[in-house]
C-alpha cells in the first residue's frame, strides 16, 4: 500500500511547523553550533523513535520473527542471516508489530524496494 502524500495545503502546515522547529532550535542554541547540531540530532532520533520504536523493542521484535518464519526469508526462502535482516511493514501506518511486519533477507530488501519505487 503506498503511504499517504500530504496534499499541499497540508504540505504548507508541515513546513510552517518545520520552520517553527528550526527557530526554536537557534534560539534555544544561542549560536552554539555544536549545541545546535546535537539539538538538531536528538529531535531527528526521537521523532524516527515514535515512527520505528527504540532499537530494544526492534531487536526483539526482529527475534520474535525469525522463530516463527523459522529462520527463513519468505520471500527467497533462504536461511536469514544472522545480522542485516530487515523488518519489512506491509503497511507503513501500522507500525512494528508482529502482525504487520515479516523478516526479510538484505537481497529481498533491496529488491523489495526497488520494486515499490524507493531507491
Amino acid at each position: 500500500m503506498p503511504n499517504r502524500q500530504l496534499s499541499s495545503d497540508e504540505l504548507a502546515l508541515a513546513n510552517e511547523l518545520l520552520d517553527s522547529v528550526r527557530a526554536e532550535l537557534n534560539r534555544l542554541a544561542s549560536g552554539d553550533e555544536e549545541l545546535l547540531f546535537a539539538l538538531r540530532r536528538k529531535v531527528a532520533k526521537e521523532l524516527s523513535y515514535d515512527e520505528r520504536k527504540k532499537p530494544n523493542p526492534r531487536r526483539a521484535l526482529k527475534k520474535r520473527m525469525r522463530a516463527r518464519q523459522g529462520n527463513l526469508c519468505p520471500l527467497c526462502r533462504e536461511t536469514l542471516p544472522k545480522r542485516y535482516c530487515v523488518l519489512d511493514r506491509f503497511n507503513a501506518v501500522g507500525g512494528y508489530v508482529e502482525s504487520n511486519v515479516r523478516l526479510i533477507c538484505e537481497r529481498c530488501d533491496r529488491r523489495v524496494q526497488e520494486e515499490r519505487g524507493f531507491k
